[in-house]
């Protein structure tokens, strides 16, 4: 059985603890269930593209930073 990576969502977390949000205030930004979240926050299911672009507008990162291409955050 192969191990799922996590790359991507390691860096959600630390994002949304970086900057004070609870797992429900981004739920609520992406129109989710918090259980939906918290799933893909955790890794146990793969974070579609389209989230993925929500996420890196929300936090005005790039999405290459948030899937840990890019170790940059760009500034505004």
């Amino acid at each position: 059985m192969q191990k799922r990576s996590t790359y991507k969502y390691q860096r959600i977390r630390d994002l949304r603890e970086d900057k004070g949000y609870l797992q429900q205030d981004i739920a609520n930004v992406l129109d989710l269930y918090l259980n939906t979240y918290r799933r893909y926050e955790t890794g146990q299911t793969t974070i579609p593209v389209n989230l993925l672009r929500k996420l890196s507008e929300f936090y005005n990162v790039s999405m290459d930073y948030l899937t840990e291409i890019e170790e940059e955050i760009k500034h505004s």
